[in-house]
């Protein structure tokens, strides 16, 4: 049975329901969606993926939480934080809490991404205690990029790294950030 960790006003941020593993194999594990993710996953990848995330949920009481529509009830991707874990990220990062998000593709440009990833940063600065809480993308995922920027995340030079999970075009990791105290100021304004 399926959590509600959020609830915002049109999303519900939650666990795992049965049916999840199924449709992200039919709807979000898409050539578009995963194009820089590092391409289409396997089924076996997929379950191991869903296990990290409720390992997440339990040792941390956060992880990338199930996206599920309110008035329809369809899951649209999923949202949340996580600890990095990227081991080619650098010392100064790893272990930080970070925030991501994958959406089906055809929801994005609803705001849809936005209205669950400012849920998940309050979550983190309130509910998780984090101080700074980080994204990783590439340079040519500008849609990614954007939505950090428009979050109030900023661009951190000093802590991009080359992932060789990725390919080339894909490279370097660009790392954006923003601080509790940033975003208390954001929420104020």
């Amino acid at each position: 049975m399926a959590e509600t960790i959020i609830t915002t006003q049109r999303l519900l941020l939650r666990t795992e329901a049965d049916s999840d593993e199924d449709i992200w194999n039919a709807h979000i594990n898409t050539p578009n969606i995963r194009k820089y993710l590092g391409g289409l996953e396997t089924p076996e990848n997929i379950r191991a993926a869903f296990d990290r995330v409720k390992e997440s949920q339990t040792q941390n009481g956060f992880s990338f939480w199930f996206l599920e529509e309110r008035s329809s009830g369809d899951l649209l991707g999923c949202c949340g934080l996580k600890l990095v874990d990227t081991e080619h990220a650098p010392e100064e990062i790893h272990g930080m809490v970070e925030i991501g998000w994958i959406l089906r593709e055809e929801v994005w440009g609803q705001g849809y991404a936005g209205e669950a990833a400012r849920a998940s940063l309050q979550y983190g600065f309130t509910q998780g205690a984090a101080e700074q809480i980080v994204a990783l993308t590439s340079e040519s995922n500008i849609p990614s990029w954007k939505m950090m920027e428009s979050l109030g995340m900023v661009r951190h030079n000093a802590w991009e790294f080359h992932d060789p999970d990725f390919p080339d075009s894909d490279n370097p990791t660009l790392v954006y950030a923003i601080t509790r105290q940033q975003w208390n100021d954001i929420k104020k304004s």
